[in-house]
């Protein structure tokens, strides 16, 4: 099984990018919000780290905005609670989905936590800043002041970009992004059948 995790700045377009690879997409941010709605051990926990901000069940978004727009220390404080428990959905998703050539993974943390491993297909999403800006505008509660204390957490994109095997330019319409995808599907697919590559991609990642 190959996995392949999409990177990018935020409103750069993952999400879209992850389901156009027509593979299970294992969706960090739609997770934090089951996780939320639905497990009530995380809830109690959080409220007694934020008893300010976190009074009922389930937690509210509105609340969570609060308590960071409050110290931004909080933000670490709901971290701290919320990506153990997403780590082991993570390794839910991976087991279901072992029979798969593909799984994909939309984590926007996903080299800051040290989420990926050594042999995972990066896939980088260029995206212009415009078309990030009305992206993010189009987002129900878009928050500017959150949005940049969330991107504080992610490391530079021109590092980021670095660490890419591959690099999608996310600026054209839907029916082109979709051939692109094919495209760099099918290129990974053959590459994993490739021991010059493998050869390649260890002496460039310095695996050897």
């Amino acid at each position: 099984m190959i996995r392949v995790g999409i990177i990018g700045g935020i409103g750069s377009g993952k999400t879209s990018i992850s389901k156009l690879f027509k593979f299970p997409v294992f969706n960090a941010d739609e997770e934090v919000k089951f996780i939320y709605k639905n497990n009530k051990s995380c809830f109690r926990i959080l409220r007694s780290k934020l008893p300010k901000f976190i009074k009922s069940y389930p937690v509210k978004k509105k609340d969570l905005i609060s308590a960071i727009n409050d110290n931004e220390k909080n933000l670490k404080k709901i971290s701290s609670v919320v990506h153990p428990i997403v780590r082991k959905r993570l390794r839910n998703f991976i087991k279901k989905n072992k029979n798969y050539r593909m799984i994909i993974l939309d984590i926007p943390l996903l080299i800051e936590n040290k989420i990926n491993n050594k042999k995972d297909f990066l896939v980088f999403v260029d995206t212009n800043r415009n078309n990030i800006l009305r992206r993010l505008k189009q987002r129900p509660n878009f928050n500017k002041k959150i949005f940049n204390k969330l991107r504080e957490n992610q490391i530079e994109l021109s590092e980021k970009k670095k660490l890419a095997d591959y690099i999608i330019d996310n600026n054209y319409p839907v029916h082109i992004m979709k051939k692109k995808i094919k495209k760099l599907k099918e290129k990974i697919l053959n590459e994993r059948n490739n021991t010059w590559y493998w050869n390649y991609r260890s002496i460039s990642k310095g695996w050897t």
